[in-house]
Order: structure tokens, then C-alpha cells, then sequence
């Protein structure tokens, strides 16, 4: 019996259901047939993307190159289209309606299917659908059913599993950390424990997706394992009762100095304005009355939090961002609807190329309404918001619906082209240094502040005070970094000195902040790592050189630059004696360029402040 044969019966219920999908009803009685459930996702990304994306789309594309995808994920270089249904399907023939392009899409689909009956037909439709996307703009995209569940997660601020933070080792999944108050923490495991199996298995050569599959799970659930631990020849067994495992938005916040707090947020996920929120007013209760917010990196995330964000630093009714789209139902303009908690606050915002969409509205809401200083580099330009969509298997797709505006009309999205961004008027260290933007940029570009100031669009967000990237790092550094010699350096030096050091210092951490040093035996032993990683000292050379995997360098360089190394390290020992939160205020001594330059421009804000008052008293 033909393939098509068996699988007739279920098309033609397929074909009957699907009228009533096209009528409005979502919800209908599938089969587990994975040819009809490859089928009706194919039909269901279509009509999503038709019915809700923000800019103009092109039926015959999307099925032109959902068929490409089908034939690319075939992989084979000798396939003959030539008068198959894949090929006839590319005839001139106008996609006319979306069943035009569905009962298209099932012909090429059933050709396949029949005639390559090896071929993953779900692989298959996946491809088809990727293709499909990319014919939108970068970040509408589709999501694999074992993915959609651990990025809904991460924008929720939990998950459910023991709570540690862990890397891989040498093959062993070894303990950064215990995430606070979370099973592991109650239990007793410490940082640097070894795990050396999961419920009886040999947790050996565990990639970092095995650990957090075995991991993770229901809340209630038990899991079993065994650590080593340093100094401790004997194994440790441990069975952990699984529950709610909170993820962090905020990686740090503290005192700068007797005035300036500090807030470091590093995504917005579910819980970001509240844990936002606790941090200011601990803050402020230690006597805050300017802050350095810090969003350097941050990707973005839940636009309600961004919203919610930007409304503690403005009184009630002031514009905060608009959303524009073909569909009416996607425009909106959104103000503040309360007198925010931090809006006599002075504020310095931190942003570089790393920060993006939900960070992008924030500081510019702070910029165009003239609140704040925005101080580092040019932000990534990811204006575009995204619907999420639930496919037939528990897939997903993200739809772009609308697009953001800054209060004073920029753009935050770069300009594209498919799926290739650029600003439309770009800034680099190569092609124009920072000091002539701002005299370069086309009068299409310039738009005005509440009081008046000049802000340039073109994508992303242009800081008041550019400052450039901190290179001072060098070879030595780099080098370190990319033989991961640094965690393991402190992880060997805390299995060595680990109970010393923290009866020392763990009750001390300001202390162990600005009195630890590195002393001649540890420097030394990170040397004899360094070379063992494939560093070579030559007193010959005049630079430092990369050959292949190693570095070449004089002891004289070597010296000059290694601070920067024993910086990070200590940093890296305070993540894993007190925490994630312990390691920013370390790392920020001793790096953060942007941030020392922004310290010195407080001044620069009270002018700021004095501006607007008087422009808004005009």
C-alpha cells in the first residue's frame, strides 16, 4: 500500500477540519498522525504570520520558500525536481489564498513523503517553516517544542530543579554555586562539590544539556546524587526534593559610594520590576539619592516590565514608548499611569551594544524626556515587538506584530534588509570616531527632547557621553579567558585553601574586597597554569604575539599585564564564596571603564535637571 494511500483517509479529516480553522476555530480534535499534525503547523505558521505581522507580507514568498526548505532539508545533491510536484509547484501559477498555499504545500509535502519514506518529515516541515520566517525580518522565528518550555522558564524568573549553578570540569560537573535558600543551599552542598552521578548513573562527561535535563524537574519530585567533595576521598550522597528555583534579573546592587546607588539588571523576565523595586528601597534606605542603572548587556525581554520600569522614574501621564503596526489592534501609546517611586531621583543609565528591546525603551524614555544621562555605547537596535504563537506539537513561533517608538518618534529598530541589520548611520571605532558623530549625522536623523536637546535615530539608542570599549585588558587576558584558566585556578586555590580562606574572610566580604591580594606562591602557580594552557615566555620579543594556541610573550609584558587577570579571579573567588551578586562590585573595581567615566558626570546631570525645569517653565 502507497504511503499516500494509507495516509488519504486522514487528509481529507485534515481538509474537514481545517474549514473550521479557517473559519476562526483554533481549538479542534487532532489526531496523533504526524503527517496531519506536520500538515496543520504548516497551515497554522501561515495564518499567523498573514494575520499579524506588523509590516506588509507576500503570500507567494512565504510559500516559494517553505518549499526551498523542504528540498534544503532534504540534503541530497542529486534530487531531480524536474516534473515532480516540488517543481510544478514553482509555476507561475499565483498563490492566491492561504488554502491556495496549503493544498500546494501538501502536494510537494505527500510527494516527499512517499517517495523518500527515510526522510523526518517533522525535520522536514521544521525547515519549511524556518524559511518561511526568514523571509520577515531577524527575530521572528520559530521555537522546537524541548526549547519552548526552558525559554518560557527563563522569562518567568523559575524554574522548577535543586538550585545550583554548575559547570564541566575536566568531564565532572562541578558546583559554582548554590543558588540561596533553594534545596541544594538547605541540604549542605557547597561550592566545589563534584558530581559524580544522577540517580545511580555516572555523571562523567555530562554536557551541560544532560546535567539540566537529569536536573530539572516537577516541583515535589526527588532526584538522588553524589558529590565529591575536596580533601574527601569518600563520596557524599544527597537526595534532593525538587521545588520552585527563582532566576535572578538583577545580578547586583549596592552602595558605590555614601550617595550613588547601584542596580545591575540583566534581563527583563516576570519578576524584574519587583525585584527592582526591593532593590531600590534597600537602597534607599542606605542613603541613595542617585542612581547608576546599569543595562549594559541586557537583551530585553517582557515589554510590561520594561513599561513598569520606566514608570518609577516619571509622575503620572508621561509618555513612555508607543507601538506602530498595519493592524490597528498593535498601535498603542503608553504612559505612565502613577507618580513613580524613584522620580526625584537623579539617574545615570548604562548601555552598549549588548543592550537591546525592552532595555532600549527604558533608556529611552530617560533620554527623549531629558530625566537622565545615557552613558556608553550605541545600543543594539532591536525595536521590533514579538507575539509568541503555540504550534499544534507545543512548537512556537515569535511573530513580530509591531514595531517601538522612543517618546520623541525614533525608531529603536535598525533598518534590514531579510535578515541583515545596519544603523542608518553607523559609529565604530573603525569608521568614525565618537567625537564626530554627533557633527555627521543628516538632519533626518536629529530629533528633539522634551526640554529641547538634540537625540539621534537611525537604530538604537546614541548615549549623551559615548564612551569607548575598555581594550586595556590585552593578550593576557584574553588568553586567560579562553583556556578557561581562571575558574580553574580559583577553583584548585579554593580546594587547596578553601576552609583557611573562608574562615578569614567569609564573614568579611567588604573587607575581603579591598584587602585580598594575591600572594607570590598563588602568582606563581598561576604562572605554571598559564604555561601548562600553552603561554611561552621569550625575553626576545619586543610584543606579545597569538600562534596557534599559544601565546608568546616577554616575563616584562607578561608582568605589566597580569593585573587584569588576578582582578577577574578575585572576582571569580568571590562567585563562588558568597555568590553571583559578590562577584559585580569586584569586577566592577577593577574593570568598568564606562561606569568610573559616568561617576565623574553627575555634575553634567544637575545641569541636565536645571534645563529641563527651565524649558518646561517656558
Amino acid at each position: 500500500m502507497s504511503l499516500r494511500k494509507f495516509i488519504a483517509p486522514q487528509i481529507i479529516a485534515l481538509l474537514l477540519l481545517s474549514g473550521v480553522w479557517l473559519a476562526g476555530a483554533d481549538n479542534i480534535i487532532l489526531s496523533n498522525d504526524d503527517h496531519q499534525e506536520n500538515l496543520h503547523k504548516y497551515m497554522q505558521v501561515q495564518r499567523r504570520v498573514m494575520d499579524n505581522y506588523f509590516g506588509d507580507t507576500n503570500l507567494d514568498l512565504l510559500f516559494e520558500r517553505s518549499i526551498l526548505g523542504l528540498v534544503y532539508a532534504m540534503e541530497d545533491s542529486t534530487l531531480s525536481l524536474k516534473d515532480t510536484p516540488i517543481d510544478t509547484t514553482f509555476s507561475n501559477t499565483k498563490i492566491k489564498n492561504l488554502r491556495d498555499s496549503y493544498d500546494k504545500f501538501e502536494d510537494a509535502y505527500l510527494y516527499v513523503a512517499n517517495n523518500f519514506p527515510d526522510k523526518n518529515m517533522g525535520k522536514l516541515t521544521e525547515r519549511s517553516i524556518r524559511e518561511m520566517l526568514k523571509t520577515l525580518d531577524p527575530h521572528s522565528v520559530y521555537i522546537e517544542p524541548e526549547n519552548s518550555q526552558r525559554i518560557q522558564e527563563e522569562f518567568d524568573g523559575k524554574f522548577q530543579g535543586i538550585g545550583i549553578q554548575f559547570n564541566i570540569i575536566q568531564d565532572t560537573v562541578t558546583v559554582i554555586t548554590p543558588i540561596s535558600g533553594g534545596p541544594s543551599d538547605q541540604l549542605g552542598i557547597m561550592s566545589g562539590d563534584r558530581i559524580i552521578s544522577i540517580n545511580d548513573t555516572s555523571a562523567v562527561g555530562y554536557t551541560n544539556e544532560d546535567v539540566m535535563h537529569r536536573l530539572r524537574g516537577k516541583k515535589g519530585t526527588d532526584v538522588n546524587i553524589e558529590v565529591l567533595r575536596p580533601r574527601n576521598s569518600t563520596p557524599i550522597s544527597f537526595r534532593i526534593t525538587r521545588d520552585d528555583i527563582p532566576i535572578t534579573t538583577l545580578d547586583a546592587y549596592y552602595m558605590l559610594d555614601e550617595r550613588t546607588g547601584y542596580i545591575k539588571i540583566n534581563r527583563f523576565a516576570a519578576t524584574t520590576h519587583q525585584e527592582f523595586l526591593a532593590a531600590a528601597e534597600d537602597l534607599k534606605a542606605r542613603g541613595m539619592d542617585r542612581l547608576m542603572l546599569d543595562m549594559r548587556n541586557n537583551p530585553g525581554g517582557y515589554l510590561s516590565q520594561a513599561i513598569s520600569i520606566s514608570e518609577e522614574f516619571f509622575p503620572r501621564g508621561t509618555k513612555l514608548v508607543s507601538t506602530e503596526s498595519k493592524h490597528s489592534r498593535f498601535n498603542s501609546v503608553v504612559s505612565s499611569q502613577k507618580d513613580g517611586s524613584l522620580k526625584d531621583i537623579a539617574v545615570i543609565t548604562l548601555v552598549n551594544e549588548g543592550s537591546a528591546s525592552a532595555s532600549e525603551i527604558v533608556s529611552g524614555a530617560i533620554q527623549d524626556h531629558d530625566r537622565g544621562l545615557v552613558v556608553g555605547r550605541r545600543t543594539f537596535g532591536k525595536g521590533l515587538v514579538q507575539q509568541q504563537y503555540q504550534l499544534v506539537d507545543n512548537s512556537n513561533i515569535r511573530v513580530t506584530i509591531s514595531r517601538y517608538l522612543t517618546p520623541s518618534g525614533r525608531l529603536i529598530q535598525k533598518p534590514f534588509d531579510g535578515r541583515s541589520e545596519s544603523f542608518a548611520y553607523d559609529i565604530s571605532d573603525n569608521s568614525m570616531q565618537a567625537s564626530e558623530f554627533k557633527q555627521e549625522v543628516p538632519d533626518s536623523l536629529r530629533f528633539s527632547t522634551a526640554a529641547g536637546r538634540t537625540v539621534f535615530g537611525g537604530g538604537g539608542i546614541v548615549p549623551d557621553f559615548i564612551v569607548e570599549a575598555d581594550s586595556s585588558s590585552g593578550y593576557v587576558f584574553n588568553f586567560m579567558l579562553a583556556n578557561r584558566a581562571d575558574f580553574d585556578f580559583v577553583r584548585e586555590y579554593l580546594d587547596k585553601n578553601g576552609d583557611q580562606f573562608r574562615d578569614q574572610w567569609e564573614s568579611n566580604f567588604e573587607e575581603f574586597r579591598s584587602d585580598f591580594e594575591w600572594n607570590t606562591e598563588d602568582r606563581s602557580m598561576f604562572l605554571s597554569m598559564m604555561k601548562d594552557r600553552g603561554m611561552k615566555i621569550d625575553n626576545d620579543r619586543k610584543e606579545p604575539k597569538v600562534e596557534d594556541d599559544s601565546l608568546i610573550i616577554s616575563e616584562e609584558d607578561y608582568n605589566k599585564l597580569v593585573t587584569m587577570n588576578f582582578g577577574r579571579m578575585k572576582a571569580e573567588i568571590a562567585r563562588q564564596v558568597w555568590g553571583s551578586e559578590k562577584f559585580y562590585p569586584v569586577i566592577n573595581d577593577y574593570f568598568n571603564t564606562s561606569m568610573k567615566e559616568a561617576m565623574k558626570l553627575w555634575d553634567e546631570v544637575s545641569k541636565l535637571e536645571s534645563y529641563a525645569q527651565q524649558a518646561s517653565s517656558r
